[in-house]
């Protein structure tokens, strides 16, 4: 089941101030910390202050802003787009946003968001290229530290390769379709040799390098990444995984990845929903080759996005031996898989010297018919095995392992939702495992760990799985004796 998306009280936006008034009522520090902050744009600084503080005095000298010295009156905000409320003084805070509000203009009261109508981001200025990042009030260190850290990931010369792509605009939107090719040209130009001519402060062949992707008419070719979309946690998911994701076209994606993780591709990305869950499957694997063909011939940018690794019972096989026989080009992007999601929620370790020295990845569906798979012996003999999409047929794993050999006594630990917040958290024996199968709670995807390594896990946050099998031990006995 999907996470919901926590929503905004606060939506941020980006306002034009070119030449627009911005009035800040107020001489001390928290004026002159809102003055700095707006002073980073092309505003008209009018501020407001009868007694300003020498700091104030000195950056209105510097900076040009119009200071009115006089006691504050509503008169002052008139014709500003934007006020602050920063004297310091409860009172005369609240009469300023009264005042603005009154007259139709958005207000800041600083340190008092009960009278904001906006709040003010922390900002990273490469101008025109600008990061806001904003707390709605509730955590303004948290947004400074995340400025720092931004501010540090981004080149300076961020700002004047933005200002060159503003000047090619026209061009490029003239000599190149919208859509795909224009998409792929700006990809390029942001990522390629325009930038890093600018990086080495060449700006002339900076701009040169850009002309020259301007004027190529070689055809965009397409290209598939069949990407691990990992357990469910968000953060789990690969950097390059997510790199791809907002440069994608398009994004093919199964059942089971979470929509947080789907919203994290580029928004105007095309989004196609191909089903892959057990018992709902709302294209066939057939159709899906054919589809990710098709993009791939048609120019797409593609994420093929499965859940945990596309490596790992993914299916990714075919549609690798079908994209290479149609010769779309593709690569593979790991996911984090289930398995380690559901042994790292354990604090298990799925080898441990001296116990276990293997591992086997298998699904439930592996242990049906009439022989038991060759990896049964491995079992049997130590390795750690890994069950994929086994709930249904729980009763039947536990019953061909314990025939097989394995002690009925062997360690288990299950986890439903493995990385989410969610998640739930299951150890018993291998008697135990067929409890599963009665658990018409357990809703989400299933991954169930066996072997004596499954003994060093931490049990603390866990259920025992044996309650619920004497439980339904006895449910099946009242049913039996109604009857």
């Amino acid at each position: 089941m999907p996470q919901a998306t926590s929503k905004l009280n606060a939506f941020p936006v980006f306002m034009r101030v070119e030449g627009e008034a911005v009035a800040i009522v107020g001489g001390g520090e928290e004026a002159l910390a809102k003055a700095r902050l707006i002073g980073q744009s092309s505003a008209l600084l009018r501020i407001i202050a009868d007694a300003a503080e020498p700091e104030l005095l000195a950056f209105i000298a510097a900076t040009g802003a119009i200071h009115i010295a006089a006691a504050y009156d509503a008169a002052h905000l008139e014709g500003a787009v934007m006020v602050f409320a920063a004297s310091g003084n409860e009172a005369l805070d609240r009469r300023v946003a009264e005042d603005a509000r009154r007259l139709g203009i958005p207000v800041n009261a600083v340190d008092r968001p009960e009278l904001c109508d906006f709040f003010t981001p922390a900002l990273v200025n490469r101008a025109p290229v600008a990061i806001a990042i904003g707390t709605e009030g509730a955590g303004p260190v948290l947004a400074q530290m995340l400025r720092s850290r931004i501010d540090r990931m981004l080149s300076p010369s961020l700002g004047p390769l933005a200002s060159l792509a503003a000047s090619l605009r026209g061009t490029a939107e003239r000599l190149l379709p919208k859509g795909n090719a224009r998409r792929r040209f700006w990809s390029d130009f942001f990522g390629g040799s325009p930038a890093r001519a600018m990086a080495a402060g060449q700006l002339s062949q900076a701009h040169d390098a850009a002309v020259d992707l301007l004027l190529s008419n070689a055809p965009a070719s397409g290209h598939v990444a069949l990407v691990g979309a990992g357990p469910g946690a968000e953060d789990l998911l690969t950097l390059r995984a997510h790199r791809l994701l907002m440069e994608a076209d398009v994004i093919v994606h199964d059942a089971l990845v979470p929509e947080a993780i789907v919203a994290m591709g580029r928004r105007d990305a095309e989004r196609l929903p191909v089903g892959k869950r057990k018992g709902c499957h709302t294209k066939s694997q057939a159709e899906i080759n054919a589809l990710l063909i098709e993009l791939g011939r048609d120019g797409k940018r593609v994420v093929r996005l499965k859940s945990g690794d596309p490596l790992v019972f993914g299916r990714a096989g075919e549609e690798m031996a079908a994209l290479r026989d149609a010769g779309v080009a593709y690569e593979v992007v790991p996911g984090v898989t289930a398995a380690f999601a559901a042994a790292a929620d354990f604090e298990l370790p799925l080898t441990l010297r001296g116990v276990s020295s293997s591992m086997v990845f298998t699904t439930g569906h592996d242990l049906k018919g009439n022989s038991l798979p060759d990896w049964a012996k491995l079992a049997i003999s130590g390795a750690t095995v890994a069950v994929y999409m086994g709930r249904s047929v729980a009763a039947e794993v536990a019953g061909r392992l314990i025939e097989a050999g394995l002690s009925p006594d062997t360690a288990v630990a299950v986890v439903e939702n493995a990385s989410l917040a969610n998640r739930r958290r299951f150890h018993g024996t291998l008697a135990d495992l067929p409890s599963l199968e009665v658990r018409a709670d357990l809703t989400g995807p299933v991954m169930t760990i066996i072997g004596d390594a499954v003994a060093g896990a931490n049990f603390e946050r866990s259920e025992p799985l044996a309650t619920h099998r004497h439980e339904g031990a006895a449910q099946t006995a009242v049913e039996g004796a109604e009857r």
